[in-house]
């Protein structure tokens, strides 16, 4: 990992109603802070971008932040663009749906400036959010590329199934599994699968960052050899 250039992302997405509302999700960024500076421990040249209310790292990282998944998305693209980036971790919660339109009890479409009125609640229309995971080869195909699949009430094969089926949508190099208690604990389990769908069960989050820097050094050092 010495002197390669990671871009990492954490915390949840923040989708603005108004300039005071909005809705966004339960990640901390807990993990992503941990990855950061296990990075940092090897050498490597950190860039976090983190969400509103993310955790962050305690050493000296190239910190920025973003507000919803178009400012992500438009942030992460330009970095990639313009910048030349080894391995890409893709820990941010991205926001499913952003607002379409918002319209008033008497039917009046409203405007997001300002604050809306407490005494008019809104009526909000939602849009299906971009996937950005998907997009990241398409800007560089290069890349070693890490992306997270968290799931909510499901099983273990369902878990791993569905990790699985978004490591090959999005060209992952490496996949991160992991179940809604992992938003409330850090101690709950997590899940890495390598592109020959080999699992390793990593025993929290602390875990994960240590076994996943090993696993992308291993991938750099194999992509250095071809």
């Amino acid at each position: 990992m010495f002197n390669k250039n990671v871009l990492i992302t954490s915390g949840g997405c923040l989708e603005k109603w108004d300039q005071v509302r909005g809705h966004t999700n339960l990640a901390k960024g807990t993990i992503g802070k941990m990855i950061a500076e296990e990075a940092l421990s090897q050498g490597a040249n950190v860039t976090y971008l983190h969400g509103y209310f993310a955790d962050k790292p305690d050493a000296e990282v190239t910190c920025e932040s973003f507000e919803g998944i178009m400012d992500l998305q438009e942030k992460m693209k330009k970095i990639i663009l313009n910048e030349k980036i080894d391995v890409v971790i893709m820990a941010a919660a991205g926001s499913d749906w952003i607002v379409d339109k918002m319209i008033g009890q008497d039917g009046e479409v409203l405007s997001q400036q300002g604050k809306l009125s407490s005494d008019n609640p809104p009526i909000i229309h939602f849009k299906k959010a971009p996937k950005i995971l998907k997009q990241i080869k398409e800007w560089d195909p290069h890349v070693l590329l890490v992306g997270f699949k968290l799931e909510s009430d499901a099983d273990y094969i369902t878990l791993l199934d569905r990790a699985k089926q978004r490591m090959h949508t999005s060209d992952a190099d490496l996949m991160v599994a992991n179940s809604s208690e992992s938003l409330y604990s850090a101690a709950a389990a997590h899940y890495i699968i390598n592109h020959h769908h080999d699992i390793y069960k990593c025993s929290g989050k602390e875990d994960t960052s240590e076994k996943l820097m090993q696993f992308i050094d291993q991938k750099l050092l194999q992509k250095s050899c071809l």
